[in-house]
């Protein structure tokens, strides 16, 4: 099979490069391909080549972005964007970057996950992080968002960092994981979506745009990894905003996460730190302490480790304040 391709693979790409009377069964030969049940690891690689070939000699050429996007298909529409078992090799052009706009002009959902998927294949980036964040954050209104596209972009997200989308701005980068609704199960590797996120909390303006969802998945690392955000420091600013701008929810997800990661007896924040927060927590929602001794206890259970005395003691002193404060 493989030698029947690479012979295809060089009559096609003469035919391209030729652009005669034979370059007119090209298109016949794609579709042919597109259906194709035995799918060998070198048809991915040769098909990504066309690309290249097809968009250098695309002034040549009847339909030529017809092609391009056939070929796109072609080389991944087959492949599993969560599958690690074999990885193609591809070369990568500067046609390739080039023919960048064709793909994502069209806000066609498979047509831009096949180039997401070119660009992620291996588990590493294969083209600049500004370009790619830049391309990332306007698909934030694309619909549909099919779910083979969302996988991509949430590894792409991941692979680009933090860093990555400092050029494009913090804004159009929450705007695009709130789209996202991204969950523990969907990262492939969560230490990057910590910085993502702690990074996204450091401005007030992040804290107010970033949705519940991510607070809640703040949670959900620090019980099941608390070990991602060993190197993150307190940030006290955090709980001041959020209690002054009545963010309940919000509040109630990161008193949550300082408990597990950052209790009292750590340095860097005191019992005054907590339970003021708490609190005003508790006047707004009784519920509260429910969930927090929830969280606790998985944790606990999880990592084998106690919960912090002064947990108990604070929670019951900020709820029976809280009732006292109740009409």
């Amino acid at each position: 099979m493989e030698r029947i391709l690479d012979q295809l693979s060089k009559a096609i790409r003469s035919a391209i490069i030729g652009a005669g009377a034979q370059s007119k069964f090209i298109p016949h030969v794609l579709r042919d391909l597109v259906d194709l049940e035995t799918r060998p690891v070198c048809l991915t690689e040769i098909a990504y080549g066309w690309c290249s070939v097809i968009y250098e000699n695309r002034h040549s050429l009847k339909d030529w972005e017809g092609l391009l996007l056939t070929s796109l298909e072609i080389a991944f529409r087959h492949l599993d964007p969560q599958g690690w078992d074999t990885v193609p090799m591809l070369i990568h052009t500067e046609n390739h970057l080039e023919m960048v706009d064709i793909v994502f002009n069209r806000r066609n959902s498979n047509e831009i996950a096949d180039l997401l998927h070119s660009w992620t294949i291996g588990y590493s980036l294969n083209i600049p992080r500004n370009t790619c964040a830049e391309r990332l954050v306007h698909l934030r209104d694309l619909v549909p968002f099919c779910s083979r596209l969302r996988r991509l972009v949430i590894r792409s997200v991941e692979l680009v960092g933090y860093e990555g989308f400092e050029g494009v701005g913090m804004e159009r980068l929450v705007e695009l994981l709130n789209h996202l609704h991204v969950a523990v199960e969907d990262m492939v590797q969560p230490y990057p979506w910590v910085t993502i996120l702690m990074g996204i909390l450091q401005p007030s303006e992040g804290i107010r745009l970033l949705s519940h969802w991510y607070w809640e998945v703040l949670v959900e690392l620090a019980i099941s990894q608390p070990w991602l955000l060993d190197e993150v420091t307190y940030n006290p600013r955090t709980m001041i905003f959020l209690s002054e701008a009545q963010e309940w929810n919000k509040l109630e997800c990161w008193i949550g996460t300082v408990w597990i990661l950052w209790p009292p007896e750590a340095d860097g924040i005191t019992e005054e730190d907590i339970s003021c927060p708490m609190l005003l927590l508790f006047r707004q929602r009784p519920g509260a302490l429910q969930n927090l001794e929830q969280w606790m206890e998985r944790w606990s259970q999880i990592h084998d480790k106690s919960i912090p005395e002064s947990f108990q003691r604070i929670c019951k002193q900020a709820q029976e304040a809280a009732q006292r404060d109740t009409p």
